[in-house]
């Protein structure tokens, strides 16, 4: 288990703010990441939330899954690590 949490679902208008008043019930909230469009500067529906410890983050995640926050019903769980990226061109060049 992790302390990491992805919270999908997310409102366009969510703020970290709101994110931390909704963790904060169940733990320290250590971070929020609110992941934002670097074309349209506008979120893209997704955050990443550390929470202190690994009971916190299974207490936010066994409440907070399919609960609704400004309006939409969001998704909690374990944050995924991402795979090491490759290249993706070769060395011919």
């Amino acid at each position: 288990m992790t302390k990491k949490l992805f919270v999908g679902n997310l409102n366009f208008s969510t703020t970290s703010d709101n994110l931390i008043n909704a963790f904060s019930d169940f733990g320290n909230v250590q971070e929020v990441k609110v992941i934002i469009d670097n074309m349209t500067n506008r979120s893209r529906g997704f955050a990443f939330i550390n929470m202190e410890t690994e009971s916190e983050a299974q207490r936010a995640i066994s409440h907070l899954n399919g609960s609704e926050l400004d309006g939409r019903s969001i998704v909690v769980s374990v944050a995924k690590e991402l795979a090491p990226r490759t290249a993706s061109f070769s060395k011919k060049w």
